[in-house]
């Protein structure tokens, strides 16, 4: 009912669940039929009982949706003449029907927000459904629904699969056998089964897999080019899997894929790839491996303003208005209209929208004045345009000019910016082995096979042995035949190629049958010591990108309240030295790192204390005192100084006792 590998890391694990495939969610039915229909079928109603009746050791009570009906003396002939009748289609497919013999009752239920899935139904031994109905179902002679008017499959929910004996395979079906699977592969949900040879993993890994699957850059529609999302990513030159799996071809992975096939040495290489880091080659970087592009969009809205007066698109500066220096080259892609025009490239700081709000927004200008008197009225208007703030250029990709509901003009501007792979952007294969990028080395550097291939990626053999991903390892020898014998190969959950089918592939290729490869180093010209396991696996490039994360900063803007720097990348925010980090300088007695970091470089403040009452005072005298004579300035943090005011203003008096330092 519930995929076993599709949820969370962390708190909600487990808490959220996803559906594995095949289920279906029940809708709320008619309870008045199926009461009829139970006291047809023998059902004593409960009106009509007395307590002695009720409690008989041989009288089942009948429940429908948790309300009692009666009572019935035959629970097991009333549950399967009420299955026929299911399975005949005179009821609603989805109701179900169970015995709970340790309450000694029969539960009918019609609710809606069931979970249930079909299976074969099996009578004899033998199920129901035959070559010659799949035959009928292939030539589109029959559909599902026949199947469940014709009584070949049924679906259950968890209260009737308790009572059902279910054989996974046809050939493990016996006497007491009630049902057969229709897939195993369908305990599986839709991202799960995107993974190939799941069932050779560690279950964590599938699990990790499902979380960075939904991260996957790739094509997300056939109108993505058509969209303004707020957010996009792309892959330019997405690839359907070398290795697929029948769950890819039924949600449609294949036709909008979301990776590429990498070819993947794995050896040690350069010391730049310890710690998952992946090795890239420089060639299949500039042919395209890993590309994608980021669509985001900016929105300026021209507000109207209770007083009459509004938000306007002023014209692009020209002549005189022109701004020289730095900031001349603001205005330069605005077009006539005052919004940069399409395809034009933007760099940071440049003016996107050149939008103009009124200064004057207290001036009360009644809405329906004459016309005759509108030339009276001066707006004065200052500059507030909408400005591209991305570290990186980028082009403006599409305009659209519309209204928001309370008719105010929205103008969306989509840019779009074309990432190649760098140092630290992360990438992953089908099996939860993530990494980033440690080092893109020139192809004549990278190893090469005697067939003249150069790998697209280069993996630490270290990420094998406590991962226990050996699905990856049959991944790449199912590809690596799939590519030499040219047809796609299945890495489905609970069958796919066989490894030994494969091994014969690679040996009837000229190849070695467990995947290695002879390689020469492309730095000596030598070849390597030892053969390197070598050939296709499915990478991902994740949305995680290095440039969407690195931040630095010196000085720059500060919080209002207790003058210390603001918070977070977007506000071009400080980098926190926390308790911690505190705890550590502290015990190495680095007092003098400790005051620059948490006071000098935050908040230092000068304030006038006085040494006679201990108070703060203003401008070298005190108030208390009423007298300059004591007074002396001191640094502090500017918050322990608002702490100080803020305990003054609850009448609690704080006083420095200050001596010689």
């Amino acid at each position: 009912m519930l995929c076993p590998a599709d949820t969370p890391e962390g708190e909600a694990c487990g808490l959220v669940k996803n559906l594995a495939l095949m289920t279906h969610i029940t809708t709320d039915d008619e309870e008045e039929p199926l009461r009829r229909l139970a006291f047809n079928l023998g059902v004593e109603d409960v009106s009509s009982l007395t307590g002695s009746e009720l409690y008989q050791p041989n009288s089942y009570m009948v429940f429908l949706n948790g309300l009692m009906l009666g009572i019935t003396r035959q629970p097991t002939e009333f549950v399967k003449d009420f299955r026929s009748l299911r399975r005949c289609g005179r009821i609603s497919e989805f109701v179900s029907i169970y015995v709970n013999h340790h309450h000694t009752a029969v539960h009918i239920a019609s609710d809606g927000g069931r979970v249930c899935r079909p299976l074969i139904i099996v009578e004899n031994q033998k199920p129901k459904v035959t070559s010659e109905h799949i035959k009928k179902l292939k030539q589109e002679r029959m559909k599902f629904a026949d199947f469940l008017e014709q009584g070949l499959v049924e679906y259950l929910d968890v209260n009737e699969e308790n009572d059902s004996n279910i054989a996974i395979y046809e050939r493990e079906i016996i006497l007491q056998t009630t049902h057969l699977e229709i897939e195993p592969f369908t305990i599986l949900g839709a991202v799960a089964g995107l993974i190939p040879y799941p069932h050779h993993n560690q279950s964590p890994r599938n699990t990790y897999q499902c979380a960075m699957g939904k991260q996957a850059i790739g094509a997300i529609a056939y109108n993505q080019l058509r969209r303004i999302d707020t957010l996009l990513y792309l892959m330019v030159y997405p690839q359907q899997p070398m290795v697929k799996t029948k769950t890819i071809e039924l949600v449609g992975y294949d036709k909008l894929p979301a990776g590429q096939n990498a070819i993947v040495a794995v050896m040690s290489y350069s010391g730049y790839d310890i710690e998952d880091a992946l090795v890239l080659n420089r060639a299949s970087v500039d042919r395209g491996f890993g590309r994608c592009q980021v669509m985001r969009k900016h929105v300026a809205l021209m507000k109207r303003y209770s007083n009459g007066s509004f938000d306007r698109i002023g014209d692009p500066p020209v002549g005189a208005e022109l701004q020289t220096g730095p900031s001349a080259e603001r205005f330069n892609i605005l077009e006539k209209d005052g919004i940069a025009g399409v395809g034009e490239r933007v760099n940071p700081g440049q003016v996107i929208v050149n939008r103009h709000t009124p200064t004057n927004l207290n001036a009360n200008i009644p809405i329906n004045m004459p016309i005759a008197n509108a030339p009276a009225i001066q707006f004065t208007w200052k500059h507030a345009p909408l400005v591209y703030k991305s570290p990186e250029p980028g082009y403006i990709d599409k305009v659209c000019i519309t209204t928001t509901e309370q008719e105010q003009t929205l103008i969306k501007t989509l840019i779009r910016q074309t990432r190649i792979p760098e140092l630290g952007d992360k990438f992953s294969s089908r099996h939860g082995q993530k990494g980033v990028c440690g080092i893109i080395v020139p192809q004549e550097d990278m190893p090469f096979s005697d067939a003249g291939i150069c790998p697209d990626i280069i993996m630490n053999p270290h990420g094998f042995p406590s991962r226990m991903t050996v699905g990856k390892m049959i991944e790449l020898l199912a590809g690596k035949a799939g590519v030499l014998k040219g047809e796609l190969q299945y890495g489905t959950a609970f069958g796919g190629s066989k490894v030994e089918d494969m091994s014969k592939i690679l040996i009837e290729h000229g190849y070695n049958y467990s995947g290695k490869d002879y390689l020469t180093s492309g730095i000596t010209g030598e070849p390597l010591s030892a053969y390197i396991f070598f050939g296709p696996v499915y990478y991902q490039k994740l949305k995680h990108m290095v440039v969407d994360k690195m931040h630095a900063r010196a000085r720059g803007p500060r919080a209002v309240l207790t003058r210390q720097p603001t918070e977070g990348r977007s506000r071009d925010g400080g980098l926190r030295l926390g308790e911690m980090e505190r705890d550590c300088l502290v015990g190495y007695g680095a007092s003098m790192l400790l005051m620059e970091r948490l006071m000098i470089s935050s908040d230092q403040f000068d304030v006038h204390v006085c040494e006679q009452c201990g108070l703060l005072g203003y401008r070298g005298w005190c108030q208390h005192c009423k007298s300059s004579k004591h007074m002396v300035t001191m640094q502090m943090p500017y918050a322990a100084k608002l702490l100080f005011q803020e305990l003054q203003s609850m009448n609690i008096s704080p006083r420095l006792v200050l001596e010689e330092f």
